[in-house]
């Protein structure tokens, strides 16, 4: 099939790529920047995923959308939630609507298990906002879909915002890790290739409209994962915790969401309905209305 990619040029975006290629599929990958590990075989378009014509033009021909363009770190998310908005919520729209478009077979959404937590400010309501987007246009449009939730991913090609780059980083450059929280933080960490892998076997029918969490098997301390890495480099590095604002962050797991309870206001004098409604009809002017209307709109 041919493939698009958005978020295509980064840390879990090219290796998807990679796994969509080795399987057989063309593959359009759609970023901001040229991709450094784009294969020769593969395309490759830029763009913006809150420029709704980049994304329809991107999508021509293409039989499955993958839509991974995001801002993706809880950190930055906090602090810009802006643009956390128009990335992630516009973007994705805009990537929904070229899969309709286009009558793409299946749109695949990259989401976070941050969805069931209380954490992740800002990240975590635009990817719950993103994943209502695709329920919706699944049951309006009938637009077949894959939410795949991941989970704490590592591997080669991160950066600055994975954690575990920045602990290997900094216990190789300067023999300590400055960590934020405790270390008591657990966490389910998986190889981007092995979440890459599945993300494309997701693709065959018993997927289709299904949630998909892709987490590591073993649960671990981010105290233990740093000890780890220390004795894996001889044992001679330095471990600080406590260091800085976990903010957004979750300790234990992130099955924590709940909906916040609301209280209902009743007025201790009200407009009954039927008056009420005779007041609708009193005012009522219909020259107001617009011919391009239905006379069967809803509420």
């Amino acid at each position: 099939m041919k493939i698009l990619l958005t978020g295509g040029a980064g840390f879990l975006g090219s290796h998807i790529a990679d796994s969509l290629f080795d399987a057989g599929h063309e593959v359009v990958v759609f970023d901001l920047i040229n991709s450094p590990y784009l294969r020769e075989d593969q395309s490759m378009v830029i763009g913006d995923v809150t420029n709704a014509d980049d994304v329809l033009a991107a999508a021509e021909g293409c039989n499955v959308i993958y839509h991974l363009a995001a801002v993706a770190d809880i950190d930055d998310a906090i602090h810009n939630p802006r643009a956390t908005v128009e990335v992630n919520i516009l973007g994705t729209l805009n990537a929904l609507e070229a899969a309709r478009r286009q009558k793409v077979d299946r749109f695949v959404l990259a989401s976070s298990i941050y969805v069931y937590s209380s954490q992740g400010s800002f990240y975590r309501t635009s990817k719950q906002a993103s994943e209502h987007l695709v329920h919706d246009y699944q049951e309006r449009f009938d637009l077949p879909f894959t939410v795949l939730r991941f989970g704490s991913l590592y591997g080669p090609r991160a950066d600055r915002h994975n954690s575990i780059y920045r602990m290997i980083n900094q216990a190789m450059k300067k023999r300590k890790i400055t960590y934020s929280g405790s270390g008591k933080e657990v966490r389910e960490y998986i190889h981007v290739v092995d979440a890459a892998n599945a993300s494309v076997d997701i693709l065959q029918k018993e997927f289709e409209n299904e949630y998909i969490h892709l987490m590591g098997r073993e649960r671990i301390t981010t105290g233990e994962m740093m000890e780890m890495i220390a004795e894996m480099l001889g044992g001679d590095v330095a471990i600080h915790t406590n260091q800085g604002n976990m903010t957004g962050h979750y300790l234990q797991t992130p099955y924590s969401y709940i909906p916040k309870l609301g209280k209902k206001l009743v007025q201790h004098t009200y407009i009954d309905l039927g008056l009420g409604l005779l007041d609708c009809m009193q005012a009522y002017d219909g020259s107001k209305w617009d011919e391009g209307k239905s006379d069967e709109e809803t509420d």
